[in-house]
């Protein structure tokens, strides 16, 4: 009988691979393959032996392996946190950033690259290479609405660069900050499609949301499972820990499969509140004295040096200090003394994340990878950060409460400062010096202050001019086409079947060249949005809202038609780099086409409605598996659990019912409990007695506690609630919390005010231990696992004072304190209205 082969080379089932580029002998297992990159992932290609009846008479072929293009580079991706472009050393500022000033020094320096004034905006635009709105990002995740440029989503549609790296043959990876998954996704319950490793990333080692304590990370996570660390480990660092991650998992790349590139995301927390650097860099920065002359010399000081190094224009105008800031001189001895070392713990946390990086950066170098490793290297996702008010604070989550203590109450915590003690920032006069020459800072768009930060680039086969300095317009998603286009690799037309939105970036390789220095930009139109404060850039001119109230009052009056309610500045760039001479005024018809350049920009990327009021968003009810629910049951112990995913007892009354059973001996432990040392509660008992604590943002610590410890056997332990519904305010109230065990009341008082919108972040909700920092560390220390035994704890949520009506109403009272309070004149900031209610200010006791 006549052998008829059953599968013989060049017939093929299924998709044509014509496109697709095979090097090396086909069939042999060293084989390998690029896509032609329209459609990933890729076809399977023809088989390339044969295939008789019996095996002794075919021919094995192995399936090409996927590469990207020959001589692809490796791609370290940087990107820092509420950097303002004057803090680093590299960009004229005085904290010395040696790592930066090395990229630089191997590669080029652009003095005019910008991200979005916001955090989460910025990293979904950087990684996609679309504009933030496009990609569901139009503000940070907590703060996500329903609406398809803010609800928090990166679409299908607009895949991220990995996705495209890793389906083409490269080894990706995500250490630090993830500010991009939707909150009430955030938890070890999923889902993980918009999980780094649901985005095209093969490892993550990070945390979830907008930050995390560097001693004990409370939201850290490995892929999708929460670890903690720093348990047991004296001295730990997330800075560090996580740089030895990076390190680690380069060196197993490079060692197994060398001929692999890779591309690594790294986003350290530094230097986003709180600022956590070691002892000994707080020491060395210290013994500096960088910032005895106070902050206006500061200001001037970065200035002088930038204009030395030329990443200023030579025009360029150092803008009046704003009124609305107190001048050094005006301070006390004590006043400085505690802004002094504010700053200096800043920039140290600074230095230390810089070094850091150095350190990854020495390992690519040691496993001689350097030369092929394209480094971007992104000095702040934002402006330097005004979140910490106008006199610093020693807890961050006060700020999102409403809370700003004097200097004075903060004397106290001077000792402690960038310890585990505190979640510290510094004072906005100190923010507002690190945007020099700017103005304004982070969270507002519509200056340079917000959205201007520095970068660095180096690929010693490729860039020659080094050292060099580029002042073309570039924005953050551009990186995405630059990565892109130095491995050689087209954007895809689909992912996994779904079509790709184009990107909105454009590649910065054109100016790799030394005659590029004086090319033109290839980018000429850009829009900037976050929270109404907006601008259009396009052929050298920018026309910008001014800002109706400054960033770190968050309380204060603002317009309710976001469209109509902000006044307009027109500058021109290249007159005025430092959007000094506003030019409304004389040039209406311009003024009027940047406006409706903005606006046929803004439809285009999904801009619109514009809503000013950040307070709105913290009440906003989202999806999830808390959505709606107004009973959470638990049988047994559990962790990490994140707030959005978690039942919400703010702004409400509510129950909580503990079934336990205490064995022979005794029992203490956590119940339950979420939040932790700044903010938070807790159900648990304590030498035997039940406890339930209320953690006022670790100004006053309110508890219920029974006089006597439980006897071996069952018991029912209940924490009742009710809120106070009256007043005009929605949030905040205070109420009467009684404790009962077995049906007998033991505990009860009022309290005048409660937490208005967040407990802390990065901590999560826990049940029978306590994960991250306790919230009373006087009655106990993490975990402290219930030593009994759990039957049934339930949270029974009433009925609370933010409703959409409530909501409405609050809106239109903010909206008449907007319209009442005096205008400002041009380029200053408006009085704040009152802050909403909350603990009243005490020093710790």
């Amino acid at each position: 009988m006549l052998a008829v082969p059953l599968l013989a080379a060049g017939v093929c089932i299924g998709a044509s691979a014509q496109a697709q580029q095979i090097r090396g002998t086909p069939g042999a297992p060293s084989a390998v393959m690029t896509p032609d990159g329209t459609h990933l992932p890729a076809p399977t290609p023809p088989f390339t032996g044969s295939i008789m009846p019996n095996s002794v008479d075919s021919t094995a072929a192995w399936p090409p392996q996927v590469m990207p293009p020959e001589g692809a580079p490796n791609v370290l991706l940087i990107l820092t946190d509420d950097v303002g472009f004057g803090a680093p050393g590299t960009f004229g500022g005085v904290i010395p950033t040696p790592t930066l000033d090395r990229v630089a020094a191997a590669g080029l320096r652009y003095t005019q690259f910008h991200t979005t004034a916001l955090c989460s905006p910025t990293r979904a635009a950087l990684l996609t290479g679309r504009n933030h709105h496009n990609v569901g990002f139009g503000n940070i995740s907590e703060l996500s609405a329903g609406y398809p440029g803010y609800n928090s989503i990166i679409p299908p549609e607009a895949q991220t660069v990995a996705a495209t790296l890793q389906r083409n043959g490269y080894a990706t990876a995500w250490f630090g900050k993830n500010h991009n998954v939707p909150p009430w996704e955030a938890s070890a319950a999923g889902p993980f499609t918009n999980w780094p490793i649901g985005m095209g990333f093969d490892y993550f080692y990070g945390f979830v949301g907008g930050d995390t304590s560097q001693w004990q990370p409370g939201n850290l996570f490995r892929n999708t499972t929460p670890i903690h660390p720093y348990l047991g480990q004296q001295g730990f660092n997330l800075i560090t820990a996580m740089a030895d991650d990076a390190i680690t998992h380069i060196r197993t790349q490079t060692e197994i499969a060398p001929n692999r590139p890779w591309f690594v995301h790294y986003a350290p927390g530094g230097t986003h509140a709180p600022h956590h650097p070691t002892p000994e860099w707080i020491a060395r920065i210290e013994a500096m004295n960088l910032f005895n002359d106070g902050w206006e010399r500061l200001r001037e000081r970065i200035f002088e040096n930038q204009k030395r190094l030329g990443v200023i224009p030579a025009n360029a105008v150092l803008p009046p200090w704003p009124d609305f800031l107190p001048r050094w001189d005006s301070l006390s001895d004590a006043e400085k003394r505690l802004f002094i070392r504010q700053v200096t713990v800043y920039a140290a946390y600074l230095a230390y994340a810089d070094a850091e990086i150095g350190r990854v950066i020495a390992e690519v170098e040691r496993l001689g990878q350097r030369d092929n490793t394209l480094i971007i290297y992104i000095s702040g996702d934002n402006g330097s950060s005004a979140e910490g008010s106008l006199n610093g604070t020693p807890n961050e989550v006060m700020y999102f409460n409403g809370v700003a203590l004097t200097a004075e109450q903060q004397m106290p915590f001077i000792p402690a400062w960038g310890s585990d003690r505190t979640y510290n920032h510094m004072a906005v006069p100190w923010t507002w010096a690190f945007g020099t020459p700017y103005r304004w800072t982070k969270q507002v768009a519509s200056h340079f202050g917000g959205t201007r930060n520095g970068m660095a680039m180096s690929w010693p086969r490729r860039i020659t001019d080094r050292g060099g300095i580029r002042q073309q317009f570039h924005h953050v998603i551009d990186i995405v086409p630059t990565i892109l286009e130095a491995a050689g690799i087209e954007q895809p037309q689909a992912i996994n079947g779904i079509a790709q939105r184009p990107l909105d970036g454009v590649s910065m390789l054109y100016t790799v060249p030394r005659e590029a220095a004086a090319v033109a930009s290839r980018r000429t139109t850009q829009y900037f949005e976050i929270l109404g404060n907006r601008a259009i850039y396009h052929d050298g001119w920018i026309a910008s809202t001014t800002p109706p109230a400054p960033p770190w009052e968050g309380t204060a009056p603002r317009p309710a038609d976001a469209m109509n309610g902000f006044r307009w500045e027109l500058y021109n760039l290249a007159d005025d780099p430092t959007q000094v001479r506003d030019l409304a005024a004389d040039q209406p018809q311009r003024l009027r086409a940047m406006q409706d350049l903005f606006t046929m920009e803004a439809t285009r990327n999904q801009v619109f409605p514009l809503n000013a009021n950040g307070l709105s968003g913290m009440l906003v009810s989202r999806p999830g598996p808390a959505a709606g629910r107004r009973q959470f049951v638990y049988t047994g112990p559990s962790c990490c659990t994140q707030g959005n995913a978690a039942p919400n007892i703010l702004n409400r009354s509510y129950r909580i019912t503990a079934e336990i059973e205490v064995p022979a001996g005794g029992a203490n432990g956590v119940l339950v409990t979420q939040g932790g040392r700044f903010a938070g509660w807790g159900l648990y008992l304590r030498e035997g007695r039940p406890v339930f604590t209320m953690n006022l943002l670790d100004i006053q610590r309110v508890k219920w506690e029974a006089p006597q410890a439980l006897p071996p056997g069952r018991h029912t332990v209940v924490f009742d609630f009710a809120l106070n519904m009256q007043g005009p305010i929605p949030f905040g109230h205070g109420g009467t919390g009684t404790l009962s065990v077995n049906g007998q009341q033991v505990a009860q008082q009022s309290i005048p005010r409660s937490t208005p919108f967040t407990f802390a972040w990065d901590e999560t909700f826990d049940v029978g231990q306590d994960t991250g920092t306790p919230v009373d560390d006087r009655d106990y220390q993490v975990p402290f696992a219930f030593t009994g035994r759990i039957g049934r704890i339930t949270i029974d949520l009433g009925d609370g004072s933010v409703t959409p009506e409530a909501i409405r109403d609050f809106g239109e009272m903010m909206a008449r304190r907007a319209r009442d309070a005096e205008r400002p004149a041009p380029g200053t900031a408006p009085t704040a209205a009152p802050a909403a209610p909350s603990p009243a200010p005490q020093r710790r006791n």
